[in-house]
């Protein structure tokens, strides 16, 4: 608040209501805020969250002191560690949403910027990273909060090629092609298939490069016809992972590149109907020249591109958010709307190269009709800029973690490195809905492709039109893109009372390109409120 100039009251008090007509507008804005954790002990890069209603944390390890220290004996030696030849702290962490503990986890090669995904088992697969880590392949199998699960590096495999901002995106028969990465225009895949001879060239990646990359950590969605949706700098191919051949240029996205280092964001709609239609949206970004010069104040864009990446003749379909944004996520909530949150407004994705936190999360509502699509919510008071994430809970929050601008940890910064948790809950989870909240009673464990079952659900309130059942990936959250989203809203019945519940006929989705195998979230949504949601894991 401004100081008090005894010389003009009348400035004063109109200072005074100024800032009490903010605090007012901000309270009557969707959504709340709550600290989850006050200390993680690491900064979240990489984030995910596994069946166990766990979430998995995840940084670099040469990045010096973490605030969480291994059990008594653990430590990695690595001669090569600039800061920490002898390193007893943790780098990763597993977080217990029911009781809020912190366990340490212990991760042996530099896992900065690297990728992941999840298999159909829900084991997390991790891939990559710098030094030590840059053809590292790493797997955690999750187990039940208590449990003593940890990092495994695989010792018979490593990757093909180095990969350092890569992506990874779990195919319709449950392998996972790993996309580009830093000086890597390749794909591969893991498990590695037979009748390839390691890596396979992506011209694409390398024709779009420029002279400040743009290319890296691609877009990369599993479109329903099975193929792949690939956008790197400001362009996109639909790529055939079985033939290793692009099968379809799309039109140049105006407005700049989109990735990194000019850090926008994407994602693919909810599939529903018959499943064959995909729709793509990619929003903000820098603008391009930002990285090179190393400008820390050139505003950030806020435009929007939504192209139909199924349909014959597909084209882009610009609009604007209310705010330039960088290095914001995109999260899929059940309902089928978007969250756009953290970022800046100015500068690119790099170390010390943003300002101007964008504090104000963004609704977009893909159903309205261009220029009603984004709602603005209750802004948050903790700035997260480079090296942020953002998942989806199975209880419809959004855990909010990491920002780390400074090369190591920095507390004394204009923007220092960031070791809260928070929760961000979109307007569905508010007071006044509570009676409209559905509970899932019954729900079977396992499905399988094409197969019909029931799910009997409670609602405090009679039950107004359909209840959608909707699949919610796990994804795997970092920078500024969630590797593997996706969210399928199953085709139901009407709900039919039964004993002051209601029984809801579903049909699971009909094979992997709609959803690959994997274990999913599954909510039930009433007049736009999700349950709590279940897992089921999905299976041929």
């Amino acid at each position: 608040m401004a100081k008090y100039d005894s010389s003009s009251p009348s400035r004063w008090l109109l200072q005074i209501l100024i800032f009490t007509i903010i605090l007012k507008a901000r309270a009557q804005l969707p959504g709340t805020w709550e600290l989850i954790v006050p200390s993680a002990g690491i900064s979240s890069m990489h984030t995910a969250v596994t069946r166990f209603n766990t979430v998995v944390l995840l940084d670099r390890t040469n990045i010096g002191p973490s605030r969480k220290m291994l059990p008594k004996g653990h430590c990695r030696y690595d001669r090569y560690d600039v800061v920490l030849k002898k390193d007893c702290f943790a780098h990763s962490v597993v977080f217990d949403l029911q009781t809020n503990q912190i366990r340490p986890l212990m991760i042996l090669t530099d896992t900065w910027c690297s990728s992941g995904q999840f298999l159909p088992d829900g084991t997390l697969l991790q891939t990559g990273g710098d030094l030590d880590g840059f053809k590292k392949i790493r797997k955690f199998e999750p187990c039940e909060p208590g449990g003593n699960c940890d990092w495994v590096e695989l010792k018979d495999v490593e990757l093909a090629s180095g990969r350092w901002y890569a992506t990874n995106q779990i195919l319709p028969d449950g392998a996972v092609i790993i996309v580009g990465g830093r000086g890597t225009n390749t794909v591969e895949y893991y498990p590695p298939r037979m009748n390839e001879n390691g890596a396979v060239e992506l011209k694409f990646l390398s024709d779009v490069e420029d002279n400040q990359m743009d290319n890296l950590y691609p877009y990369v969605h599993l479109l329903p016809n099975g193929h792949l949706f690939i956008f790197a700098n400001n362009k996109a191919v639909m790529y055939d992972h079985k033939e290793n051949t692009v099968i379809r240029d799309y039109p140049a996205l105006s407005g700049g590149p989109r990735n990194y280092p000019s850090a926008g964001s994407s994602v693919m709609l909810a599939l529903e109907g018959d499943f064959s239609t995909a729709v793509i949206v990619v929003c903000g970004g820098a603008q391009y020249g930002a990285f090179i010069e190393r400008s820390t104040d050139t505003p950030a864009h806020g435009s929007c591109g939504r192209i139909v990446a199924t349909d014959p003749t597909p084209g882009w379909e610009m609009e604007d958010m209310p705010y330039g944004r960088i290095m914001g996520e995109m999260v899929m909530l059940p309902t089928g709307d978007s969250l756009i949150i953290n970022g800046a407004q100015a500068g690119t994705q790099g170390f010390e190269m943003a300002s101007n936190p964008c504090l104000y999360p963004v609704l977009y509502r893909p159903d309205q009709p261009v220029g009603l699509r984004f709602m603005t919510l209750n802004p948050g008071s903790i700035p997260r800029l480079y090296h942020s994430t953002a998942n989806l809970l199975p209880d419809g929050r959004v855990l909010i973690a990491g920002s780390n601008p400074h090369y190591f940890y920095k507390f004394a910064a204009e923007f220092p490195t960031e070791l809260r948790l928070e929760a961000f809950s979109p307007e569905y989870l508010s007071p006044d809905r509570a009676n409209l909240r559905p509970v899932i009673e019954e729900i079977p464990e396992t499905v399988r492709y094409g197969e019909a079952f029931d799910v009997l659900v409670s609602v405090p309130l009679s039950v107004v039109g359909m209840i959608e059942v909707n699949l919610g990936s796990a994804p795997f959250s970092t920078h500024s893109f969630s590797q593997g989203q996706r969210l399928v809203k199953l085709v139901v019945s009407p709900s039919v009372p039964e004993g002051g519940q209601y029984r809801i006929k579903c049909t699971a989705p009909p094979n992997g390109a709609v959803a690959p195998p994997s274990y999913y979230m599954v909510f039930a949504v009433n007049q736009g409120v999700p349950s709590v949601a279940r897992w089921v894991h999905l299976v041929p």
